[in-house]
């Protein structure tokens, strides 16, 4: 059986220096998605996306493993875009008009039909509450700066500021603010939480 280490591979997008903003070029790959609206620590709707996000990504995984592919991967990690309709209303103190998109990446050779089936498996199964919203699509997000930021999400201020800092000497911003995390927050110490900050530029 073929094993791969897809964080490894894609180093270069899941891995990220927490002292210096670095500039990348990210290209087309497919994620599975569920929108929503709110602050995710207060609207259930945030909770229930994630843990459907997860159900089906493990449920394509054994698909994977067990079909004629024969290829064991990882899970890749969670993924957010957040914004709001008027950006300069786009503040970490009042979350309640952001718009999200909870996101995890699916490897090349996930085929529609497979992910169309372990969502039917996960349906009939568990039938997570987020599971009618879940969709495929392929995200291009093409010029971008990221940085790493280790801490708590409250503190993510100092970082973001740092890529904005950087873009406005190369461009200007573009798109939606991206995060990728890294860490089990269920388990590991929130002073140690890793989340990649990334955000696209022209």
């Amino acid at each position: 059986m073929e094993k791969l280490d897809l964080k490894k591979d894609l180093k270069h997008l899941y891995q990220a220096s927490a002292k210096d903003v670095v500039e990348l070029d990210v290209p087309a790959m497919n994620y599975l998605m569920v929108d929503g609206v709110g602050d995710p620590n207060a609207v259930p709707a945030y909770a229930d996306a994630v843990e459907t996000l997860f159900m089906v990504s493990y449920a394509i995984k054994f698909m994977i493993k067990k079909s004629a592919l024969a290829i064991d991967y990882g899970v890749m990690p969670l993924e957010g875009l957040w914004w709001a309709d008027d950006m300069s209303k786009f503040s970490t103190s009042d979350k309640s008009g952001w718009k999200w998109t909870a996101m995890i990446m699916q490897p090349a050779f996930v085929t529609p039909e497979i992910i169309a089936q372990a969502i039917d498996d996960v349906k009939a199964k568990k039938s997570p509450r987020a599971i009618a919203k879940i969709r495929l699509a392929s995200f291009t997000e093409g010029r971008c700066a990221q940085i790493m930021h280790i801490g708590p999400f409250s503190e993510e201020g100092p970082a973001i500021a740092k890529v904005h800092q950087f873009i406005a000497t190369r461009g200007r911003l573009s798109g939606k603010h991206h995060e990728i995390y890294l860490s089990d927050i269920r388990k590991a110490d929130p002073s140690k939480w890793k989340t990649i900050i990334r955000q696209p530029l022209q």
